[in-house]
């Protein structure tokens, strides 16, 4: 169909309205609107509220020289580590695997990095400390820390506390409160997963902080439970259990056999269990992320290497254990991939440096290198996980920024243990940047599909493991027609090799709980609430369906006097239907058919560029709620797109 630039107008505006009609139409309605006050210190009444030093040389006391609200605050000073700092205990106050929020107030007196942390002990009685939220303390002013926080189901010993980058400064803390979170009923929207069930499976990557939110969890449900990746608690520093190991290497003398440990992942493992979701393992073998101790003799990370021999003996034993306890815990969970190795090559092409990732060399470093001098380790790691592997368990190779000049490599090293019949896929982990219209998104849709193509031509299968899409740093929304358009050109190029893609894993839910959420990378806000990506990648359309983005465009309206091949732009300010009285769902200009025509007629009636008369609102209202939205633009593009082949209302 040769479009005009009518249509192609209208297109636009469809894009536009989505971001536009997100925040109105589909507000999230609150099932529990009032928040509750679970625990608020002022520090007013010159007591401690509750707050203890985390060491034992702080000095914490209420003063009045500074504060954020009315005339005091908390102040810790004489402070000897960067971790010691003021902690509120909570297991009083809070339950475990339910979310809440903390607003509070800290700063410190001159620049340091100021962070806000927790510290629990898991069901096995071991203690874990995670950031909530970090921030750059400046010039002593007061910084605002405000997000949603969760501890994993079955821990105890619970506490929040700030901590300093800078073990000199004082810390003062203000107005710190923990409420509730409301929850809210997600939008009325078609499943992802089962939009794209006859291509490729649909998931996501879970942490068990993730679970204690019940609006988020209710997206995962809908539109991601085609696969479950555990975002960080299979990997092998929350997975190698250095205690159980070091008892075992006591008791036997064998410092070849490392133990191993799913308690952090237990949440996340039950959830897929119950719902019967099958579970991607992230990941085996990984130069970050492991413990320093699991490499060197007698388990002491200051200690020497051990030999190459050793090495192996224990990368054995631990694929070995983590596989045989893995599935004697969860004998029926449907483990279908595992990320076997992973980001082994630098973007050259090159094995990383020796060392470890952690010390001089950075990040560029593995201690795999270390051990073994080269990528050799690779071959063993997957003909170890070959032996161990539960049947059905495909295997994968798994890197970032692979459709850069390691892209040869990868297709390289994949074909030779092809060969040998240890290798099952390529994960394409898909950390991509939007700013097409900008000129410097990164990768580009067809430098990607030529990845893509280049990985199929291998004959292995190929899954897109952690799909996101950043917009520039702290920039609202104005970036976000440009990433629905990328999105949808991503998602094309997926889709034409779906013959030979087997799942699309987005990389978290909701921007807010990214690990770039400054960047906003994924498909649905803070609020739980449908971006415009979600529509460009669910309604089916193609790169050329949708245009690059510019401003609004400066037309009236469209009516039927031509076919949709030659649509004009006329001065009428309703949609002609006099003597129209058959309802053609979906048929907005009345001309007995429904194309891009109606979607572009509707567009700018959400816009108020144009007006409908009774019986065009009437066919428009294909939601059958009663008013016209762009919910009812997304069913009519899924089926111009002959994604669905009814538009009649569902009530």
């Amino acid at each position: 169909m040769k479009n005009s630039k009518k249509i192609i107008a209208g297109l636009v505006s469809i894009t536009m309205l989505a971001s536009v009609f997100s925040a109105y139409s589909f507000s999230g309605e609150k099932v529990n609107a009032e928040e509750e006050v679970l625990f608020s210190a002022d520090f007013e009444d010159g007591e401690l509220n509750g707050f203890s030093r985390r060491g034992e040389d702080e000095t914490l006391e209420v003063v009045d020289t500074d504060a954020h609200g009315g005339e005091k605050s908390l102040c810790v000073s004489t402070r000897a580590q960067g971790w010691n700092g003021p902690q509120v205990a909570l297991d009083d106050v809070i339950e475990a695997g339910e979310q809440y929020i903390v607003n509070a107030y800290a700063k410190s007196e001159y620049y340091s990095q100021l962070t806000l942390s927790m510290q629990y002990d898991d069901e096995e009685g071991s203690t874990h400390y995670d950031n909530v939220l970090k921030q750059d303390s400046k010039d002593g002013s007061w910084l605002e820390y405000n997000t949603k926080f969760s501890f994993p189901a079955g821990s105890t010993n619970k506490h929040l506390y700030f901590e300093s980058s800078d073990a000199s400064v004082k810390i003062y803390v203000d107005d710190f409160k923990i409420t509730t979170t409301p929850d809210v009923a997600i939008e009325d929207l078609t499943s992802l997963r089962a939009y794209y069930a006859d291509s490729f499976k649909i998931g996501t990557a879970l942490t068990p902080s993730d679970l204690a939110s019940k609006p988020f969890m209710k997206l995962v449900d809908k539109h991601f439970s085609g696969s479950v990746t555990v975002g960080n608690e299979m990997k092998p520093d929350y997975v190698l259990n250095q205690a159980a190991t070091m008892k075992y290497f006591e008791e036997t003398g064998d410092d070849e056999n490392p133990q191993v440990s799913f308690a952090q992942a237990k949440p996340v493992l039950e959830y897929a269990l119950k719902n019967n979701i099958p579970v991607r393992i992230h990941t085996l073998v990984w130069h970050s992320q492991t413990p320093e101790w699991f490499f060197k003799e007698n388990y002491d990370a200051s200690g020497e290497y051990v030999s190459e021999e050793k090495m192996l003996k224990r990368m054995e034993n631990y694929i070995k254990n983590f596989f045989e306890t893995l599935t004697d815990l969860y004998p029926t969970l449907d483990f279908y991939a595992c990320d076997v190795v992973n980001e082994a090559w630098l973007e050259d092409g090159t094995p990383r440096k020796p060392g470890h990732p952690d010390q001089s060399n950075g990040y560029g470093a593995s201690d795999w290198v270390a051990v073994f001098g080269d990528n050799s380790f690779i071959e063993y790691a997957f003909t170890y996980a070959r032996k161990y592997a539960p049947e059905g368990c495909k295997l994968y190779y798994n890197d970032y920024n692979e459709y850069m000049d390691k892209k040869n490599k990868i297709v390289e090293m994949a074909l030779e243990l092809k060969e040998k019949g240890v290798i099952d896929g390529i994960g394409m982990q898909s950390h991509l940047d939007a700013r097409q219209s900008m000129g410097a998104a990164f990768p580009s849709v067809s430098m990607y599909e030529a990845a893509i193509k280049a990985y199929v031509e291998t004959g292995l299968d190929v899954q897109i493991t952690e799909l996101d899409v950043t917009v520039p740093e702290n920039s609202g929304d104005q970036y976000f027609e440009h990433q629905a358009v990328y999105y949808n050109g991503i998602m094309d190029a997926i889709e034409k090799y779906k013959d030979n893609i087997s799942a699309v894993v987005f990389w978290g839910v909701t921007d807010d709980m990214s690990w770039r959420a400054s960047q906003q990378p994924l498909i649905f806000d803070s609020e739980y609430k449908a971006k415009p990506a979600f529509y460009s990648i669910i309604e089916g359309l193609t790169p050329g369906d949708l245009p690059e983005i510019t401003t609004k465009p400066e037309v009236t309206t469209v009516t039927s006097e031509t076919t949709p091949e030659e649509t004009t732009v006329t001065s009428a300010t309703t949609t002609p239907s006099e003597g129209i009285t058959e309802i053609i769902y979906g048929d907005v200009d009345g001309d007995g058919d429904v194309t891009l025509t109606d979607l572009s007629v509707l567009a700018l009636y959400l816009l108020k560029e144009t007006e409908l008369d009774s019986h065009a609102v009437k066919c428009s209202d294909v939601d059958g709620d009663g008013d016209i939205t762009v919910g009812d633009i997304a069913r009519i593009k899924q089926y111009v797109s002959k994604k669905i082949n009814d538009l009649t209302p569902h009530n």
